[in-house]
């Protein structure tokens, strides 16, 4: 899968782990998804509903349905999620490995002052390369 970025995605992700910190940032990944191309134009934040936040996420689930519900009335669709590692760095871990779903959506990871972005396979997760566009 290929993987298309407003460099404003890339910000406002930035800015919400930032703000979450020392907790993990969430949220949801939103945009189209065209046979092999996903095109991630925006973010819906979300409460982080873990019990432990400073080192688990937990996407409240009121936004995540308010996402799909959205997209099921003509608005961007649900592309993936959002997450940072406030002490670590912008990968997979052990427990992100655990919980994934192997759904095939995008995962960005937020961690060192870096975006990366996992696509959630059915064996385990496989970094995207991405092109970032104006916007």
């Amino acid at each position: 899968m290929k993987l298309e970025v407003s460099s404003s995605v890339i910000d406002a992700m930035l800015r919400e782990a930032a703000k979450a910190a020392p907790h993990e940032a969430c949220g949801v990944l939103l945009g189209r998804v065209d046979a092999a191309l996903a095109h991630i134009v925006g973010i819906k934040p979300a409460a982080n509903v873990a019990t432990t936040p400073h080192i688990h996420f937990e996407i409240d689930s009121q936004t995540l349905i308010d996402c799909h519900r959205d997209a099921r009335s003509g608005g961007p669709a649900v592309v993936g999620y959002y997450h940072s590692h406030p002490t670590g760095p912008a990968s997979p871990s052990a427990t992100d490995r655990s919980q994934a779903a192997g759904d095939r959506r995008v995962w960005a990871i937020i961690g060192e002052g870096q975006v990366r972005f996992w696509h959630d396979t059915a064996d385990g997760f496989a970094e995207l390369s991405c092109v970032i566009i104006p916007g």
